[in-house]
């Protein structure tokens, strides 16, 4: 396996965790978030599309591998944050108008969040 795609996967695989378990314990946190997100600091907002932009690009310059789960995996990461950055910047108030969150949206994305990063924390470390 590249070192390039385990390198990717192993810091992937912390954030995802650490995201999805920050949605589960910080439920209120999040749902105020999302809630009073047109309210949102257009620097943040810019801020935010440009980090997200960023690892986009640079996951994809450096990795555009089909070989195995991971490289997969790591590869549609680097197309989502890319294509989550570009939605951001060009499309600010659009991408900031969300639905009202409920705990169980909640609840479920972090739940993903931590599978997601089980996951890629398995392939990255252990497989």
């Amino acid at each position: 396996m590249e070192p390039i795609t385990l390198f990717i996967g192993k810091i992937s695989a912390i954030y995802w965790l650490v995201y999805g378990l920050g949605f589960l314990i910080s439920r209120e946190f999040y749902a105020n978030q999302l809630m009073n997100s047109s309210k949102s600091d257009s620097l943040a907002v810019t801020l935010q599309g440009a980090i997200h932009l960023y690892i986009g690009a640079a996951i994809l310059t450096n990795h555009l591998l089909w070989d195995n789960l991971l490289a997969i995996l790591v590869t549609l990461l680097g197309f989502m944050y890319l294509a989550k950055g570009i939605a951001i910047i060009v499309f600010p108030g659009a991408t900031l108008k969300s639905g009202k969150p409920t705990v169980k949206t909640l609840r479920l994305s972090g739940i993903g969040f931590i599978l997601l990063g089980l996951v890629l924390g398995y392939l990255s470390f252990f497989a």
